[in-house]
């Protein structure tokens, strides 16, 4: 009579919110199944389009222009393309709303510094074509290819150095639940968060450049707060259920009680980014619009990957560490 009592409350504190805990660690494979599929997918589109690097980090050559009115983008690039012996790498428009002028940004690739004469002719080809529209030149700047180099190596180093004292905190932290497993998993969930951020630049062929870099140490940190809340719901739960209770059971339970809190947060800050995109899209803020779309994508990702990709690989390792 004892054991079913006891059994009875066991089972009883299984339950979340009356009904029995969604079973994460189940459905595993549907879930890894999903993040390997879009990387797989990234991977071929990496093939296949290769990887755009901004100017900051490949070397090359900016101009900016002002100028009214509308253009035909394939015929302007056309034109500016015909009037030099460098590529035109990228080609975005934005607006100044202060001097209510449209604000034409080209790129070229190569190490050479454009020389005055050929911004001139580039200039003069611009204005011959499109006389109605006020073409002015605004500022031209190069990047040396060396500089950029060394610029992508300190973003790289920035962002493993928040992967090793994420491990090392996790580590410190949550050692009743073997935080060494833990910080390293989450270390696992991290880089699926920059993977799926990576893949999205390639797919979509957007150039990567220092907002890439923003975004990536700002979803490790947002994903890294999930992932630290989910560990700590497992640690509470098992207090609850007793150190004996199967982990699997203790991670459905703490994960079923969490995503509420996750979901509804990244809903909300996912709803403001959303409003800032919006906001550049109307404005056509090409800037704005670089950072906000990544930044959506990470924020999904990082809400997935807590609990579907650290917890369930985590309880893994616990269960064959336990046979």
């Amino acid at each position: 009579m004892a054991n079913k009592i006891g059994r009875q409350s066991y089972e009883e504190r299984l339950l979340v919110r009356g009904k029995k805990a969604k079973d994460f660690y189940g459905h595993r494979k549907i879930y890894f199944g999903i993040s390997l599929a879009i990387i797989f997918i990234g991977i071929i589109c990496n093939f296949i389009f290769g990887t755009t690097l901004d100017i900051q980090f490949s070397g090359g050559s900016m101009i900016k222009y002002s100028y009214t009115g509308t253009l035909n983008d394939s015929e302007l690039k056309s034109v500016i393309q015909k009037a030099t012996p460098d590529d035109v790498v990228t080609f975005s428009d934005s607006k100044d709303l202060v001097n209510n002028q449209n604000i034409l940004t080209v790129q070229f690739s190569g190490n050479d510094t454009i020389s005055t004469d050929l911004q001139k002719s580039i200039t003069k080809s611009i204005q011959e074509k499109f006389p109605s529209n006020n073409f002015k030149l605004e500022q031209s700047s190069s990047v040396d290819a060396t500089m950029g180099f060394s610029f992508l190596l300190k973003c790289l180093a920035a962002v493993a150095l928040a992967g090793v004292l994420m491990v090392l905190y996790v580590t410190i932290r949550f050692k009743k639940i073997g935080g060494l497993s833990a910080g390293v998993f989450g270390l696992v969930a991290l880089f699926h968060d920059i993977a799926i951020i990576y893949f999205f630049y390639v797919i979509f062929r957007m150039p990567i450049d220092s907002s890439f870099m923003a975004v990536a140490l700002m979803i490790l940190g947002y994903s890294l707060n999930d992932t630290v809340v989910v560990y700590d719901r497992v640690r509470e739960e098992r207090k609850n259920l007793g150190y004996k209770a199967d982990i699997v059971d203790v991670f459905n339970v703490a994960s079923s009680k969490v995503m509420r809190r996750t979901i509804i947060t990244s809903i909300t800050t996912i709803a403001a980014v959303v409003t800032v995109y919006i906001t550049a899209y109307i404005f056509n803020l090409d800037s704005v619009k670089a950072f906000a779309l990544p930044m959506i994508v990470g924020l999904v990702s990082g809400c997935y990957s807590s609990l579907c990709i650290a917890g369930p690989l985590w309880v893994m390792w616990k269960k064959k560490k336990a046979k």
